[in-house]
């Protein structure tokens, strides 16, 4: 999810669910070590709760960003093991080291010294390393290091041959092997990724995992989620059911990070989908980019946009 959930996205997802964990883009450990903290660690106190999502090879600076993700407020810390793009396989880092458990297992012990939670997002198997029996030994290995959760990406994924987005759609959903995996080791805590579309997928499948995690759909459509706080959580202690009351909430965010020096196109290009398969939707994203795109644009674009809506009744 690079370029999709950023700390603004987030912010807009919270209008929607105050209680789903949200999780950050993939932030690479070394990156952490020698880039500027601020940028790739700061977070609005409203995102909470919130998962730090790393990505390396390397114990100690694994260890090191755990510390960190604790210093700046996080309520996790989640190893990606589960990227197959080629620069990230460069790195040495995402599922190509689904090859390694050993290895991984130190990285897991090593953050896990920390007082962060560590959970582990990987997928079902890498190329011909597909078996249930080696899944369950990754999972095995994993758990005796530490790992408090795993997010589970119900697809192998071909390191070679695929690129990224293929990877999310080609390899078969396999939801029987991380059913499989809660069964035979009910102790440990499985939340299954891959091919939820909307929350009637997500219910049918929480009789058995212990969490879904969501990505592209979330992003894609993000208004088909809100109810997940009423019918997951039990709770409906806000309504954002309108693209309009979204963009509202979204404007004491907008009017802090504009007053700070930022700038309204970051925000409101994640805004885009909000409103979709309705008369003027296109009408309404074009104008809404045009005057977000001027540099000096602020909350007063949201203002506007969101009383178009209104008019609307959406």
């Amino acid at each position: 999810m690079m370029d999709c959930t950023d700390r603004h996205f987030r912010v807009l997802m919270r209008q929607i669910t105050r209680h789903s964990l949200l999780y950050t883009e993939m932030v690479v450990a070394q990156a952490l070590h020698h880039g500027r903290r601020d940028s790739l660690l700061d977070f609005d106190p409203c995102e909470k709760p919130l998962a730090l999502q790393v990505g390396g090879d390397d114990p100690r600076l694994l260890a090191e960003a755990a510390q960190l993700a604790a210093a700046w407020g996080y309520d996790e810390i989640n190893l990606n093991v589960g990227c197959p793009s080629e620069r990230v396989q460069k790195g040495r880092f995402g599922a190509c080291l689904m090859a390694e458990p050993a290895h991984l297992a130190r990285c897991v012990e090593a953050m896990a010294q920390g007082p962060l939670p560590v959970t582990v997002k990987h997928r079902i198997g890498i190329d011909d390393q597909d078996s249930y029996a080696e899944l369950l030994a990754f999972v095995d290995t994993l758990a005796a290091a530490g790992v408090a959760r795993f997010s589970v990406h119900a697809r192998k994924a071909w390191l070679s041959g695929l690129d990224p987005k293929q990877n999310r759609t080609i390899p078969p959903l396999r939801y029987d092997l991380v059913h499989r995996l809660k069964r035979e080791r009910p102790e440990l805590l499985f939340e299954l990724n891959g091919g939820l579309l909307e929350l009637a997928d997500c219910q049918a499948q929480l009789p058995h995992v212990d969490g879904v995690m969501v990505g592209r759909a979330a992003y894609d459509h993000p208004l088909r989620w809100g109810s997940v706080d009423r019918e997951l959580f039990g709770v409906a202690d806000h309504q954002a059911a309108l693209a309009s009351a979204v963009l509202r909430g979204l404007i004491p965010y907008v009017s802090r990070w504009c007053e700070g020096g930022g700038r309204l196109w970051p925000i409101a290009r994640h805004l885009v989908h909000l409103v979709e398969g309705v008369a003027g939707a296109r009408h309404w994203r074009r104008q809404l980019g045009e005057a977000a795109g001027v540099r000096t644009a602020g909350p007063e674009v949201l203002e506007q946009a969101a009383v178009t809506l209104e008019q609307a009744g959406l």
